[in-house]
């Protein structure tokens, strides 16, 4: 057993090698070339469209073996549509501005001195994600506009669409003249590869985990590497007392139903209890009729008999699948308070037509996305102009909300002078 730890210690150790010396030519490589390398890439990846969804099959058909099912086994499948948006976001990726070597700021000081903050890479970005194989593409294209190398490690149900996946943006690195290792998948499916991945800091500079909560409890506790968190979406629309009631009964049902699977899914309801009387029936019956299932609180299974009681766990839990909690609360105030109290800083909204009252919301909640008269769905990188992104992040620190190309990078200072000492 000591043996194959150390031989994979050593096959890890490759990659991360590979990877700090592609990122050296990315760093300074034109956009011209990252942007014929994701337009191959897309290319490739439709060529390749047979190869990625039979592999596909197999990992579906072995999952359910293994028993996975509802969200999970959701987001595992690929069909020709997810394929196309696959090979849709690497082009719009494509075309999004590069932001390596972006003035942020100028100045000069007194003594002469010009003063320029630059945009640069972080350099190796390494990646652990979970159930969906079209994070492979997403994470290749963003962090080659981005300039970064990186080091994908998908997760097992996924390791065969993958696999052919990570072949398709490497084709499309070659065909570029750029080092294919920028892109590379760890190539099995040992979880003491995460465990290796974790503290090679000499490597990796940044690492990224995109699923559930126990990989992120894992990776933020083991990790010796910098984390961007992309959290759980423990996301809620609040309904006012002053909602027009076409937009909260359309924005409610899609936030909650058009994907549930997806992290920007809302989770939670709130209603105002100056709506209770009026649009509270009516969007718990919509709810319903759409096939999804209420638990709520006193109030809100007065409305409607079929309403389920919800516990206090339910208000910190991420469903992903055709349920949802619902609680009347004593106005914007209370809602904000709920929302601070058992989110998890991912998403929320407010449906409202008191633009006092929008505003009171969008600067009290504490997410990394707030939105006004809008589904929580919208919560994509894709939707915000970025093309595709890594996820969404939910912390403080260097990026928040959704994580695109300008997202994955850093600055330094550029400082232009004539000869000038310090006194």
């Amino acid at each position: 057993m000591t043996s194959d730890l150390e031989a994979l210690k050593r096959d890890m150790l490759r990659l991360g090698h590979a990877a700090r010396a592609a990122a050296e030519i990315l760093a300074q490589t034109p956009t011209a070339a990252k942007t014929a390398a994701l337009k191959a890439a897309a290319a490739a990846v439709r060529a390749a469209g047979p190869e990625i969804l039979a592999a596909n099959r197999e990992d579906v058909e072995h999952a359910k073996a293994r028993g996975l099912a509802g969200p999970m086994l959701e987001r595992l499948v690929l069909d020709a549509k997810r394929l196309e948006a696959m090979a849709q976001g690497l082009e719009d990726i494509a075309t999004l501005p590069d932001p390596i070597g972006t003035e942020i700021a100028r100045w000069q000081r007194p003594n002469g001195l010009d003063i320029a903050r630059v945009r640069v890479p972080l350099g190796v970005i390494g990646i652990i994600y979970e159930s969906r194989p079209n994070v492979t593409a997403d994470a290749g294209g963003l962090c080659l506009m981005s300039g970064n190398a990186c080091i994908l490690r998908g997760g097992s149900e996924s390791f065969r669409s993958s696999t052919a996946i990570a072949r398709a943006l490497s084709s499309g690195l070659e065909a570029a003249g750029l080092p294919a290792e920028a892109i590379q998948l760890v190539p099995t499916t040992d979880r003491a590869a995460v465990g290796v991945l974790l503290t090679m800091t000499e490597s990796v500079d940044v690492i990224i985990p995109r699923g559930g909560l126990s990989l992120i409890e894992r990776v933020t506790a083991e990790s010796r590497i910098p984390v961007i968190k992309h959290l759980d979406g423990i996301c809620h629309v609040y309904v006012d007392g002053a909602a027009d009631e076409a937009k909260a009964r359309q924005v409610t049902l899609n936030s909650k139903m058009r994907r549930t699977s997806i992290c920007g899914a809302t989770e939670t309801l709130l209603v105002d209890r100056r709506a209770a009387g009026t649009l509270l029936p009516l969007l718990v019956a919509d709810l319903l009729g759409a096939g999804c299932e209420v638990r709520g609180d006193a109030e809100t299974q007065a409305v409607d008999a079929r309403v389920k009681p919800a516990t206090e766990e339910d208000w910190r839990t991420e469903y992903l699948d055709a349920i949802i909690s619902v609680r009347v609360v004593g106005g914007v105030d209370a809602a904000v308070d709920h929302i601070n109290t058992y989110g998890s800083h991912h998403t929320d909204s407010i449906i409202t037509e008191n633009a006092v009252t929008a505003e009171r919301f969008l600067a009290r909640v504490d997410s990394g996305i707030v939105l006004h008269n809008a589904s929580t769905q919208f919560a994509d990188g894709g939707e915000f102009g970025m093309g595709a992104e890594i996820g969404i992040s939910t912390g403080k620190l260097h990026a928040r909300g959704p994580v695109g190309a300008e997202q994955l990078t850093s600055y330094k200072y550029m400082v232009r002078g004539n000869g000038q000492v310090r006194p």
